[in-house]
């Protein structure tokens, strides 16, 4: 797919330039930030590490970890930070912005999952794999199972982890679009047992159920279509800007430019026309699912 051009991108009320976009962000970026700012309110109400646990009820070491960003934040810490600096309010808008097992998250997917979190409306096409955002914990795992290279245990957990909490946003964002279209045979590949590909199935038509979710399902006889080029999504901005995304073998590319942008709109909207409708995809689903 396209490169990312030299146009400014928005992000928020903060405006990236193309460098910012190439430039993979650490693991820790938000955290570091959140610790940032502990650390600064904390100095200026005049407490140390130790003073400061003891209002909070965590450990000098905790409190450490936590302004250094090796550490995520629990809500009671925040709420007793607020109280022990003077309820500014600060430390409860910068816990809004901290983003959960970001370390779970490929490298160039990490943009991507910021501006999804704040999107106006989101269009996702997939060839490959169910969406990552209706996929069931059992279909997740085994995909993360079969990754090359092998993950540890615990780098498996953090992945699934950021995988099922981002799935919250169908349910949190009711008021946001959400669209996706999905080829037949991806619902068809089989992965564990039959209770397995019922469970994907329900999960399924559950994360779609709501009315501001729409699934589409391109059947096996729709033949050749426009986004044969492979997966890819669309988002809109708080600023009204619309940003693609691909995804290819241990790589993700933003896409910024208009002109490129556009052409990727006017593939899915050509694909939206030639998938089945939300009613007939569901009722495709339904009949996969009795077929087991």
């Amino acid at each position: 797919m396209v490169s990312v051009d030299g146009d400014a991108v928005g992000v928020g009320c903060v405006r990236t330039d193309v460098g910012e976009w190439e430039r993979e962000p650490g693991p820790s970026d938000s955290l570091r930030t959140f610790g940032a700012v502990v650390q600064a309110l904390r100095e200026h109400s005049g407490l140390s590490r130790t003073e400061f646990g003891d209002r909070v009820r965590y450990s000098k070491h905790t409190v450490e970890s936590v302004e250094l960003g090796r550490r995520m934040p629990d809500e009671a810490f925040v709420e007793r930070g607020e109280e022990a600096t003077g309820n500014t309010g600060a430390l409860r808008k910068a816990a809004r912005h901290l983003t959960r097992g970001e370390a779970g998250l490929a490298a160039w997917f990490r943009r991507w999952a910021r501006l999804e979190r704040e999107a106006l409306s989101l269009c996702t096409y997939e060839c490959r794999l169910v969406p990552g955002l209706l996929q069931s914990e059992a279909y997740a795992r085994a995909v993360f199972e079969g990754t090359i290279p092998l993950h540890t245990d615990e780098h498996l957990e953090a992945q699934l982890s950021v995988r099922m909490e981002r799935q919250t946003m169908l349910r949190d964002r009711p008021t946001v679009p959400f669209s996706f279209i999905v080829e037949e045979h991806v619902f068809r590949r089989r992965f564990g047992d039959v209770a397995a590909m019922r469970e994907l199935y329900d999960h399924v038509l559950e994360r779609s159920a709501p009315r501001n979710v729409t699934l589409q399902v391109v059947p096996l006889d729709a033949g050749l279509h426009a986004c044969l080029d492979g997966p890819v999504q669309v988002l809109e901005t708080l600023e009204g800007r619309r940003l693609g995304y691909s995804e290819g073998q241990q790589n993700g590319r933003l896409i910024s430019d208009r002109k490129e942008v556009s052409l990727v709109c006017q593939r899915y909207e050509t694909l939206r026309s030639q998938a089945l409708n939300p009613v007939d995809s569901r009722a495709l689903l339904e009949r996969l699912r009795g077929e087991l």
